[in-house]
């Protein structure tokens, strides 16, 4: 079974995070995708916004990457590394934005929801793959569900904290207080010799 991204640019998307992620954080990105999707082609969603979506999906934790690890949030990291990689591709500024957004405010509940069609859909797939919302039910769950079992979880929830926190430890600005980043950070500092999930994840 081969699953489509929805364009070339996705393609070369998925590619590229591929080069630059762990394999856990790619596959995660991969089910957040597969989620988001089938929400939004319910919602009747056209074909530049389902693969403004891929691409959103597939750079979320960018951030979290090496290739990234700048001096901002990894959300903003991320979102400005989807931002050159689409003005790369001579993608609308407008359209380039909402991906921006989408993937700058993934960790942000209450403000993704409200913040347009992509920030939502993200947020949402990214709250399906760890659980916290039920998956998308309907005569096409059982294909959503063979298409997410390509991409098995690899311990995400603990290698995704452990790269926020890795990052953090060196660049605290990375992980303020009251953000998701902070909160794994106090956590990891409150308790250096925990293993396993985070307790803030």
């Amino acid at each position: 079974m081969k699953v489509s991204f929805g364009g070339v640019v996705a393609d070369a998307a998925l590619e590229h995070v591929s080069s630059v992620l762990k394999p856990a954080i790619v596959n995660h990105s991969v089910r957040v995708w597969l989620l988001a999707d089938l929400m939004g082609r319910r919602e009747g969603i056209d074909a530049r916004e389902r693969e403004a979506l891929a691409v959103a999906c597939l750079f979320h934790d960018a951030g979290t990457s090496d290739a990234y690890d700048g001096p901002q949030r990894f959300e903003v990291e991320g979102a400005d590394a989807a931002h050159a990689f689409l003005a790369r591709h001579d993608w609308p500024e407008p359209l380039i934005q909402q991906v921006w957004e989408a993937i700058a405010l993934h960790t942000s509940p209450g403000i993704a929801e409200r913040m347009g069609t992509l920030s939502r859909l993200v947020r949402l797939g990214v709250l399906a793959d760890f659980g916290a919302i039920d998956p998308p039910e309907g005569e096409d769950a059982e294909e959503l569900a063979e298409s997410l079992g390509l991409y098995p979880r690899l311990d995400i929830e603990t290698v995704l904290a452990d790269a926020v926190v890795a990052q953090a430890l060196l660049r605290p600005e990375k992980a303020p207080r009251a953000t998701w980043p902070g909160g794994l950070l106090a956590a990891h500092l409150a308790d250096r010799e925990h293993t396993g999930v985070n307790p803030a994840f």
